[in-house]
């Protein structure tokens, strides 16, 4: 007699409540940390390399590049190291010590001027670098599993927003009648204690995720009793019966390693295209812009105060097109964005590099600009979520793990190639810095266009089977 098949969990109804908002909130400002550590490190750079060369006889810009870059190593750190933590130690313990790292990453770069000590800035840098990649994996782990499934896209997207609303607030913040100064900037880096401040305290008084409870603690009236709370509703049966069935079924598939992915052609094939997705939001240049956009803008012809303001512009164009990809994500589908998404990005860089060239025309200062906001609005569209959700869908539950991580990897590995080598290149090719950003572009649409397979409306078995043909 055959076993009966696990029925499929139903999607149960869900709203927003007092206690869940509170939860998520205290989640994403790990984000909103990764959006404004980001962003920061732009306006201030002339007095940072200031500062280095009043410590160093070496070249200012080689060690300021090391400070924007190091930033990706400590992510590189940071999400296995998330991984890990949220597992052995439970969601809410994990983001609380990770906040915990953050003040004290944010102490080390607000008092570095103080202490005459560049060493302090590359550590602060280097730590609350751990401390964004360690949110990139727990914050998302966190809202996805306090969500109701019926709200659960939509909660992801708050990740994305808080993101780019960190940035503006960096950029708002580096602004010369603010904190973009000589004297300002220590406090510039330094305020990225009230983040993870804030988020401590906050995270104190969340509940710990009812699905950590239910799966891993195995504790089911604790978990019960979370998700009465954060439902506001005794109704919690179903919800609880879809976490048994979701685990029944995950302990039946069989687990991955990640060598194993490399080797197994089927999983093989999704790996590499994740990757590639990965590479392509990185290596399209989008950092460049985002780590140096006011240095872009000053090298357009614009006076520094301007800059300093377009730069304001880049991270609210940011923010705006999170906002807007929301309903588009299941309207049009993650590879019509993905491809309309970098198809805008090659473009508008050619158009950039024409701009830069004819900077002494003063209309053409204002398409400089103009052309970069388009340049990143493209990239909001698709390229900027689509790969954190791809591996996801790409692979079943016992894969997906493994995958995800080798796709933050990469991701961050390829952030800190940008970070690092955008200064040496601009020095180099001048007007023509984007062009190489470019020629990956097109390489990378081309790929999605003939290997990328449409995952919208399709089940996990659905877009797996694909593979295995």
């Amino acid at each position: 007699m055959e076993a009966p098949k696990a029925s499929k969990p139903k999607m149960t109804p869900g709203r927003v409540t007092g206690p869940l908002l509170y939860a998520v909130s205290s989640a994403v400002l790990g984000m909103l940390q990764f959006g404004y550590n980001t962003g920061v490190i732009n306006s201030p750079r002339n007095f940072i390399e200031h500062f280095i060369s009043e410590q160093y006889d070496a070249d200012p810009s080689i060690i300021f590049s090391l400070i924007v870059s190091i930033f990706a190593v400590g992510g590189m750190v940071g999400c296995p190291l998330a991984s890990w933590m949220l597992e052995k130690y439970g969601r809410k313990t994990s983001l609380i010590i990770n906040a915990a790292f953050g003040v004290l990453s944010a102490l080390l770069m607000g008092f570095s001027k103080l202490a005459d000590s560049v060493e302090m800035i590359i550590i602060g840098r280097f730590l609350i670098g751990i401390n964004c990649g360690f949110a990139t994996t727990a914050s998302p782990t966190y809202v996805s599993e306090v969500a109701p499934l019926s709200l659960r896209g939509a909660f992801g997207t708050v990740n994305q927003l808080a993101v780019a609303f960190g940035m503006v607030g960096a950029q708002i913040l580096g602004i010369d009648v603010l904190l973009g100064s000589d004297e300002g900037w220590p406090w510039l880096l330094g305020l990225a204690i009230v983040p993870s401040a804030v988020q401590f305290v906050m995270l104190i008084f969340a509940p710990e995720s009812p699905r950590y409870l239910l799966l891993v603690v195995r504790d089911e009236e604790r978990s019960r009793g979370v998700l009465t709370h954060i439902r506001a509703t005794m109704e919690v049966d179903d919800e609880i019966n879809d976490m048994h069935i979701e685990d029944r079924a995950a302990r039946q598939e069989e687990k991955f390693s990640i060598r194993d992915l490399f080797m197994i052609d089927s999983l093989r094939q999704p790996l590499i295209i994740g990757i590639v997705m990965h590479l392509s939001q990185q290596l399209g240049g989008i950092n460049a812009v985002l780590y140096y956009s006011t240095t872009i803008f000053q090298n357009a012809g614009l006076e520094i105060d301007k800059a300093r303001l377009a730069a304001i512009g880049v991270g609210s164009v940011l923010f705006v097109m999170a906002l807007v990809s929301i309903p588009l994500m299941d309207r049009l589908g993650r590879r019509t964005l993905q491809l309309g998404g970098l198809a805008g990005m090659a473009v508008f860089s050619v158009l950039m590099t024409v701009a830069f060239f004819t900077q002494e025309n003063e209309t053409m200062k204002v398409f400089a600009v103009i052309f970069t906001f388009l340049y990143v609005a493209f990239f909001g569209v698709g390229p900027s979520s689509i790969p954190w959700m791809l591996l996801s869908e790409l692979f079943g539950q016992g894969a997906r793990s493994a995958a995800v991580s080798v796709g933050a990897l990469i991701n961050w590995l390829a952030n800190f190639i940008v970070g690092l080598t955008f200064i040496p290149m601009s020095n180099a090719l001048g007007n023509f810095v984007f062009l190489p950003y470019t020629f990956l572009l097109i390489l990378f649409f081309t790929f999605t266009y003939f290997k990328l397979p449409e995952t919208k409306n399709r089940t996990i078995e659905e877009v797996t089977a694909l593979f295995k043909k």
